[in-house]
């Protein structure tokens, strides 16, 4: 069986949960999110625990088992905690900024980069090369910030660009030179 699909969700103080056939509907203080999972997948609400089952040990209902049971437990912890990604920008004279609900970004290129901001996602700049990407839909946040990675992703010679916080971009040696034969 599955080690991540049988492990029950508890649900958290101030959070309603509600199944209604395959839609599971999730409502906290940070917001509510919904979504439909597959019709072999039962999912059941226990006591104050989320419990997901397959009807079988076939392949497809193996892999949707800890699926299902992981995007839950993502819909349950976004409306309680909600997620983030912290982006770094690295290289002279490369900054970010906020301006109403735009993300404006100075990136080397003759013009600016403007990036606005999405529905259910905030931007926040704390500093000129720090960005913070707040949510509640996990995936939405991780998409949003690979976006604006994609601006100007690190490239392998001297790292500048749009990283994630803590990433290592692994560094190329440049060209050999004159002399070596």
């Amino acid at each position: 069986m599955s080690r991540i699909g049988r492990k029950p969700i508890v649900i958290p103080a101030g959070v309603d949960v509600s199944i209604e056939g395959h839609d599971v509907t999730v409502k906290g203080p940070k917001g509510t999110l919904h979504s439909t999972f597959h019709p072999s997948i039962g999912v059941a609400v226990e006591g104050g625990e989320i419990r997901v089952t397959r009807p079988n040990d076939e392949k497809e209902e193996r892999s949707l088992h800890g699926l299902t049971r992981a995007l839950i437990h993502n819909m349950v912890e976004g409306v309680t905690n909600g997620f983030k990604k912290e982006l770094e920008i690295q290289g002279v004279g490369y900054r970010a900024a906020k301006q109403g609900k735009d993300l404006v970004m100075n990136l080397g290129y003759s013009h600016q980069v403007i990036v606005p901001e999405v529905d259910g996602i905030t931007i926040e700049v704390p500093e000129p090369l720090k960005i913070v990407i707040h949510g509640i839909d996990k995936q939405k946040v991780g998409q949003f910030a690979a976006e604006v990675r994609e601006k100007r992703p690190p490239e392998p010679y001297k790292g500048k660009g749009i990283r994630y916080a803590g990433e290592h971009v692994i560094h190329k040696e440049g060209k050999a030179g004159k002399g070596a034969k």
